[in-house]
């Protein structure tokens, strides 16, 4: 693996894991700032950040065995990066391997939910953009056009984002308009609430969540390429992470761009969230 870095704890083997961490370098179809496809690798440098163990889980919390996959093969072409996830996802996911992927752009979670069976999961996603768009500058498989793939795949009635405030007018336009809680009403209303309302309204049990990071607010995560005022907190990311809990099927984080924050906090920020994904999935897996 280059620079010899994995995912902090990821030390099983493929066959004796529990989780397998995928890194995704693509941002292609990036729109207004490059630079997600470093994530990858300073979101794995971040994860040496943390202790073992996340003192409010317990002390006996249980551990997940973790393989680190390394990264993809970074392309041009959108179709191309489908067909390199496919590759290095579907094993994992048919194994009923916990997968979490690391982005790149959020256009790398449409071939990971695509390897589900379409009865087995939700989608849920937390952003602050919709991302409904039937094509945008020119190709379908755009980060603007996530959740739209997605619902190709799952049926509307198996979508949510969590923290949209920024709607284009034709995304709102049409009959069928993605499932969407904004930012504005979780804070109204709390995350607790919000969270509720988009699992009773998917029709499937299971649930993969994808953090696009900029639906947290860009004072705590300022390296994203699509930054939008008026965002959620971290800690309701992480409270929506753990209501979640035993309906958790798969995980990731997008759009973290690395040359956008210096500082690197959207980084570390990025791995706690992570790790708090794995903590709740060993905690209802393992009990």
């Amino acid at each position: 693996m280059p620079y010899g870095i994995s995912y902090a704890g990821a030390e099983a083997d493929y066959n004796s894991a529990d989780a397998v961490i995928f890194g995704i370098p693509y941002d292609h179809t990036a729109s207004f700032k490059a630079g997600a496809r470093e994530a990858p690798w300073a979101v794995r440098r971040a994860s040496y950040n943390f202790e073992e163990i996340h003192f409010e889980h317990g002390l006996d919390q249980p551990r997940l065995e973790l393989y680190d996959y390394g990264n993809c093969d970074d392309f041009v072409l959108p179709e191309d990066m489908i067909e390199e996830v496919n590759f290095a996802v579907k094993p994992a996911i048919r194994d009923k391997k916990f997968t979490v992927a690391i982005g790149g752009e959020h256009s790398v979670t449409v071939p990971i939910v695509q390897n589900y069976d379409k009865d087995d999961i939700a989608l849920i996603t937390i952003d602050a953009h919709l991302d409904s768009r039937d094509d945008y500058l020119g190709s379908p498989y755009s980060h603007a056009c996530v959740t739209r793939r997605a619902s190709e795949h799952l049926g509307i009635d198996n979508i949510c984002a969590i923290g949209v405030r920024a709607i284009g007018a034709e995304e709102l336009d049409r009959e069928d308009v993605i499932p969407f809680v904004t930012a504005f009403d979780v804070m109204d209303n709390g995350p607790e609430w919000a969270i509720k309302k988009a699992m009773d309204g998917v029709k499937n049990d299971r649930i993969y969540l994808s953090i696009d990071i900029d639906g947290i607010d860009p004072a705590y995560a300022p390296g994203t390429g699509t930054p939008e005022p008026f965002g959620l907190l971290p800690i309701d990311v992480k409270k929506i992470i753990n209501i979640i809990g035993e309906r958790l099927a798969g995980f990731d984080v997008v759009e973290v761009c690395p040359p956008a924050d210096p500082s690197g906090i959207t980084s570390i920020l990025a791995a706690r969230l992570i790790n708090e994904a794995l903590a709740v999935y060993a905690k209802h897996s393992k009990r």
